[in-house]
């Protein structure tokens, strides 16, 4: 996406529970136009769709619900403790998610849009960053993270520990940013915090 003609693509990331969806609503209401990487990720393997037959075909039937939908969760829990199944899994389903996310930025593109934020909680770690044109990183301090999850998630200390630290590392994931939106405080706080942002970034 770097060099792409008259709109500017910001790849926007952060770890689980660090408030990236609010901080996207805000620029939405801004005015940007922004792609939710897991929106895209849920229409790749809608009903009927060749992503969704591949995964079939490659992992059995017992991924589908009784609806034909995907059973994420069982999928989920087959590929997340054996990498290579997981490899078979992002070599099915990536192609298809660069695709559509390419389509949605043509169109933004096309109808006069210049700012596009590209929203991705494994942007960074799928390798995708030299796609975009900068990337602007959600953080949080490490307590936030952990009782926002356990609230959000309605999950035990530990289990919210075990999923964080299957991440990257914020803190890591704050170096490869140009922008890092601290969103620990209030949700005013932050408001008045990307508001400084924007203007400063954006300048509209």
């Amino acid at each position: 996406m770097t060099g792409r003609k008259n709109i500017r693509v910001i790849g926007l990331t952060g770890g689980i529970a660090s408030g990236k969806s609010s901080v996207a609503r805000y620029f939405e209401e801004r005015g940007a136009t922004v792609i939710d990487a897991d929106q895209l990720s849920r229409q790749a393997v809608s009903p009927g769709t060749p992503v969704l037959e591949r995964i079939v075909a490659v992992f059995g039937r017992q991924v589908l619900l009784p609806d034909n939908r995907l059973d994420r969760k069982r999928l989920g829990a087959i590929v997340f403790s054996d990498p290579e199944k997981r490899r078979q899994l992002e070599q099915i389903i990536h192609p298809e998610i660069k695709r559509l996310s390419e389509e949605r930025i043509a169109a933004a593109a096309a109808a006069g849009q210049r700012l596009v934020f590209y929203m991705a909680p494994l942007l960074i770690e799928a390798g995708t960053a030299e796609r975009f044109d900068e990337i602007w990183v959600v953080t949080v301090s490490p307590q936030i993270q952990l009782e926002r999850l356990m609230a959000r998630d309605g999950i035990s200390p530990d289990e919210a520990l075990r999923i964080i630290s299957s991440q990257m590392p914020l803190a890591e994931k704050e170096r490869c940013g140009r922008v890092v939106i601290d969103n620990s405080g209030t949700p005013e706080q932050t408001r008045q915090l990307l508001a400084k942002i924007w203007s400063k970034e954006i300048g509209a």
